[in-house]
């Protein structure tokens, strides 16, 4: 039981340090934002990034300082069909307010119409207005027919020029699943540049944390899913994984003093 609780342990630390914490709440608050960025970075691992409502990345880059944590913010959120010009500036007013990373949902309904040129419309200026920050493309994986249409979607947001693609909002009734994930993976697999993969909806236990790096390990390689290159979106999944790692500690010995 103890090595149980070890291997579960160390399971939560290398999930935890790839979690963008995230309150995406539409009665979200200043105050709640500030705790998100207390929580961030108070528990056992930092955590890779905070994601939060735009109106609060200025709240957030002066909540985490110098901080390694980044902060991530979400655009076109969550239905994915606002106009451009109102998304390339709201994207403008994050970058200046501090954001490292955009979240830009995909028009997925052009996609699920075969409007493929539309969608990657959207794409193409926020990845030039984003620079050397991080572009993450939110597919809304769920809200398609069949995973073809997944892997449409995966291609155009990297061909756009997607550094991550990301499953769902978490708005939606059906959001990350393992197959679009292994889809996802397949189409990052086969890309000659690197490309990250944001699961995020829906993820809420160790076990459905593990289900997803356990594939990513087979499909990309043990070492490939770094915060560079894979996080998990969630709001549920920060104390699931401490709990964990409390268990895992009080088992026995910590990392290091073997």
């Amino acid at each position: 039981m103890s090595d149980d609780n070890h291997a579960s342990g160390a399971l939560a630390r290398r999930a935890l340090a790839l979690l963008d914490l995230t309150d995406l709440a539409d009665d979200a608050t200043a105050d709640g934002a500030r705790d998100l960025c207390r929580r961030a970075v108070s528990g056992p691992v930092p955590v890779a990034a905070v994601c939060l409502w735009p109106r609060f990345v200025a709240v957030a880059r002066e909540a985490l300082g110098d901080s390694p944590v980044r902060i991530a913010t979400v655009v076109n959120f969550p239905d994915g069909d606002t106009p451009i010009a109102p998304v390339i500036r709201e994207t403008e007013a994050a970058l200046q307010a501090g954001a490292d990373e955009i979240d830009l949902v995909l028009p997925w309904r052009a996609v699920r119409a075969g409007q493929v040129t539309a969608a990657a419309a959207m794409v193409r200026p926020v990845r030039l207005r984003c620079g050397d920050k991080l572009l993450k493309v939110i597919l809304e994986t769920g809200e398609y027919p069949d995973l073809d249409k997944v892997r449409i979607a995966a291609e155009l947001a990297i061909a756009s020029g997607a550094d991550f693609i990301k499953t769902s909002t978490g708005k939606t009734a059906h959001s990350a699943s393992i197959p679009a994930a292994r889809m996802m993976l397949s189409v990052i697999a086969m890309t000659a540049r690197p490309v990250g993969l944001k699961p995020s909806g829906g993820i809420r236990t160790l076990a459905d944390a593990r289900g997803y790096l356990d594939l990513a390990d087979a499909m990309m390689g043990a070492g490939w899913a770094t915060p560079q290159r894979f996080r998990f979106g969630a709001s549920g999944l920060y104390g699931a994984l401490v709990a964990a790692i409390a268990g895992g500690d009080a088992a026995g010995p910590k990392a290091g003093t073997y």
